[in-house]
């Protein structure tokens, strides 16, 4: 996009009916007319992250009437800081079909691997530059001004990201909140954790939610949208949905308000670790506090007590949440509480998140969602094995459990061999003999 449109973001563009490019190519996506999807970004329904100097971008919208989008963590630490290796996961995982990449990156110099994300990847780029900050100047949390937080956002958006996390939602108000209510697991996420210290250290408000008015400006000057972190999401099963993550999302309900005023884009981030029977009412809730602006969830987490399957425990979350009108999944993986996640633990929690998204959009009726599995049934019956694997979602991986334990007879599996019911039914219909020993 050049700087000579008349537009600041894609949320004033559709308020003044223009179809951007970005949006035509969405609406082609999701197999809607633009007349379809115009009204939706306008009202804040659908977001289309993309930051107007990211130009290798492939537009993607995130609404809960779109397809279920998936998002994934990547980034280096101080224990694990190959940008190569981080390189390689990118790639594997837009392959996979990622729409979305959050560098979390905690160590070292960010920038050029930033950088080089919005210059080379077409999937939607997230930072949290809280993170950033302290990496960025090189100096202790307490000694770090609101100022040089706000200028560190500045510098994710001049370098081309998408969206942002901000953890607005916590005010010194979280502070007694979270003395008086002794949470099990107080506050997990890593930004709220550090805004919470920030406050705590300096007796000062935090300054993403005092100084909001500054930061909307310049994601209005790069179309940046805004994830506002639930820097109180429940950690644990037993904080789920208490006075702590309401009070806050209640807040995001009113950042969600003041950011579409200034025709700024908006997502909300969501739990967590929830019980099965809490998910819908938690997506009716904040759909209803936050005027349906799209929802942004971790998970969310079924049990504490998986450590090394945390991709399932968030995948059956993540899928009764998008049927219940999450837009986003922030994917989890089986190295989820224990460590980085490597090569092997990203496909994992991909391919899980990828299932858990498409399973939620068959569930909603999303145009096209049951299409490949509707092909996928018409080859098996055909016993069509090439034309299962075009169809699956990780065919690689299918195609090497059936070459591992191949059967004597091509139209069986090692499973059933002629005990087969698709090859015996097939065979019944058509008047065949049908051979069993």
């Amino acid at each position: 996009m050049t700087m000579e449109r008349n537009y600041a973001t894609q949320m004033e563009a559709a308020r003044k009916g223009i179809v951007t490019p970005e949006l035509e190519a969405v609406a082609k996506k999701e197999r809607m007319t633009v007349e379809e999807l115009l009204p939706l970004v306008a009202a804040g329904k659908v977001v289309i992250p993309a930051n107007r100097l990211h130009t290798c971008l492939d537009p993607q919208g995130v609404g809960s009437m779109l397809r279920t989008k998936i998002n994934v963590n990547l980034g280096v630490s101080r224990d694990c800081k190959d940008y190569d290796v981080e390189m390689q996961k990118v790639m594997s995982a837009v392959n996979m079909g990622a729409e979305a990449i959050m560098d979390l990156s905690s160590h070292g110099n960010t920038q050029p691997f930033r950088r080089k994300l919005t210059g080379e990847c077409p999937a939607m780029i997230g930072t949290v530059p809280v993170y950033d900050s302290v990496i960025h100047y090189q100096r202790d949390l307490d000694t770090l001004t609101a100022q040089d937080f706000i200028d560190v956002i500045r510098l994710h958006a001049q370098d081309g990201v998408d969206f942002v996390t901000l953890h607005c939602g916590i005010t010194r108000k979280t502070i007694d909140q979270i003395r008086k209510h002794k949470r099990k697991m107080n506050i997990v996420s890593r930004g709220g954790s550090l805004v919470f210290a920030w406050m705590c250290m300096t007796g000062e408000e935090n300054p993403f939610y005092q100084y909001y008015d500054q930061i909307l400006d310049i994601c209005r000057e790069y179309d940046v949208t805004i994830s506002l972190g639930d820097a109180c999401r429940p950690g644990c099963l037993a904080d789920a949905t208490d006075v702590c993550q309401i009070e806050e999302l209640v807040r995001l309900g009113e950042l969600t308000k003041r950011a579409w005023e200034k025709d700024v884009q908006v997502m909300v981030e969501g739990p967590g670790h929830v019980p099965m029977d809490q998910i819908a009412a938690n997506m009716k809730v904040q759909q209803t506090i936050c005027m349906g602006a799209p929802f942004y969830v971790l998970g969310p987490l079924v049990t504490d007590i998986a450590p090394g399957y945390d991709h399932i425990t968030a995948a059956i979350g993540g899928a009764m949440a998008a049927m219940s009108g999450a837009a986003f999944l922030c994917y989890v993986t089986p190295a989820e509480h224990l460590a980085l996640p490597n090569l092997e633990d990203v496909k994992q929690g991909i391919i899980a998140s990828k299932i858990a998204a498409h399973a939620a959009d068959i569930a909603k009726g999303i145009r096209g969602a049951r299409e490949m599995d509707d092909k996928m049934a018409e080859a098996r019956q055909k016993l069509d094995w090439e034309g299962q694997w075009a169809c699956a979602l990780d065919p690689e991986t299918a195609k090497a459990i059936r070459d591992d334990r191949s059967p004597e007879h091509d139209d069986t599996c090692s499973m059933c061999g002629k005990f087969c019911a698709v090859r015996s039914m097939n065979k019944a219909l058509s008047g065949e003999h049908i051979d069993i020993l």
